[in-house]
């Protein structure tokens, strides 16, 4: 009774804490959502293991079609995705992620088919297909191995991409719990499959183990760690008290938050919007934008601005918004709407205030002046 009260509450708070992050824009990003398409498989796999143990199965037959859908072979999957998707550019897009699903479909397949012609009864596969099915099994229980100890290791490489101190031991320390966990459940369920052991005990330990993940990824990712990156949001939202609204991030307070410059990392909040405001905003364009302006339009102080900027980037604020002016100036060169505009009236439009500053910012980010570029274009 106690046992299965453990592993109900760790549903609910996987469940809850997959939809907060996924809702919420204070923690949503590109990374943070494969965090919570981790906690919603390992809360379905807890579940399922709920309904073994209550023998719901039993009483509800068609129920066992979510337990057919081997959800364990997208945990290694998930975990990568989160590492990833937190890496330089240059280093994602060289990683075909979509090999990494084969696994999962295949064996959904696979389970489905016996499922739909034992539990169902829609067909029945003649047994002269025994020896293929076999075979088909034999394949599957080969991707099991490959995913679930060949890509958490992968994923280890990966984490040496990430240049926070703290966000690299936070992902480390995650990625590891998780690897022991798929391990012990690969041993474990090769004993049971060739030995025909009872596994019932060590299925258990596994489980309660799951429930620690997401007991610990509650604390230390959202309390202790926040996944925002931003201490004084993290806070009041945790305290009810949330002074920043999930759809336009309008900011109450005009403090600036005390944050070490190791836990500012490009998931900070004002830096989100200090990205949008650039990208679809184009504040970039106004020849007089300063740090006074933008601190305005945060809702924080202007030396605030300038630290998230110089943490995340490595650069100053000036070099910041003249590279997204740059970059409008090399988007207009090629779009054959703007061939009839000179460079210096591009470089205008894009926010530069004098041809000397546009020149010489140009040629300092691309190594060409605006003609050597254009004639390369050409």
């Amino acid at each position: 009774m106690i046992y299965t009260t453990l592993l109900n509450i760790a549903v609910f708070q996987g469940t809850v804490l997959g939809f907060i992050i996924l809702k919420f824009s204070l923690f949503n990003s590109n990374s943070n959502k494969y965090l919570a398409y981790l906690l919603f498989a390992l809360s379905i796999i807890l579940l399922n293991y709920v309904f073994e143990l209550e023998e719901v199965f039993i009483s509800y037959p068609l129920l066992r079609f979510i337990d057919e859908i081997d959800w364990i072979f997208l945990l290694p999957v998930f975990t990568f995705m989160f590492i990833i998707n937190r890496i330089e550019d240059s280093v994602k897009k060289r990683q075909k992620t979509y090999l990494f699903y084969i696994p999962f479909v295949y064996a959904t397949i696979l389970n489905l088919s016996a499922y739909f012609e034992i539990v169902v009864g829609l067909y029945k596969i003649p047994e002269s297909y025994t020896f293929l099915i076999n075979i088909f099994r034999l394949i599957q229980l080969l991707l099991v191995v490959i995913i679930i100890v060949c890509l958490p290791l992968y994923s280890y490489l990966m984490i040496k991409y990430l240049k926070n101190p703290q966000e690299k031991k936070w992902v480390l320390t995650l990625l590891t719990f998780m690897y022991l966990v798929l391990l012990v459940w690969l041993n474990t369920y090769m004993v049971g499959l060739f030995f025909k052991s009872d596994i019932s005990f060590p299925m258990s330990v596994v489980a309660l183990f799951a429930t620690f993940i997401i007991h610990w990824t509650a604390y230390i990712g959202i309390y202790k760690y926040k996944l925002a990156k931003d201490t004084n949001a993290v806070y009041n939202f945790l305290n009810g008290d949330l002074a920043i609204s999930p759809s336009d991030f309008q900011i109450v307070e005009n403090d600036t938050p005390h944050e070490s410059i190791e836990s500012i990392t490009s998931d900070n909040l004002y830096f989100q919007k200090l990205e949008l405001l650039c990208k679809e905003e184009r504040i970039y364009t106004d020849s007089t934008l300063n740090r006074e302006k933008v601190a305005e339009k945060l809702g924080i102080s202007a030396g605030y601005v300038s630290q998230i900027v110089n943490t995340i980037t490595g650069d100053n604020f000036a070099n910041y918004i003249n590279q997204y002016r740059i970059e409008a100036v090399k988007e207009m060169i090629s779009n054959s709407e703007y061939e009839n505009y000179n460079l210096l009236t591009m470089g205008l439009e894009s926010g530069f205030t004098s041809k000397t500053t546009f020149y010489k910012a140009f040629k300092k980010a691309t190594g060409q002046t605006p003609n050597e570029y254009r004639n390369s274009k050409k």
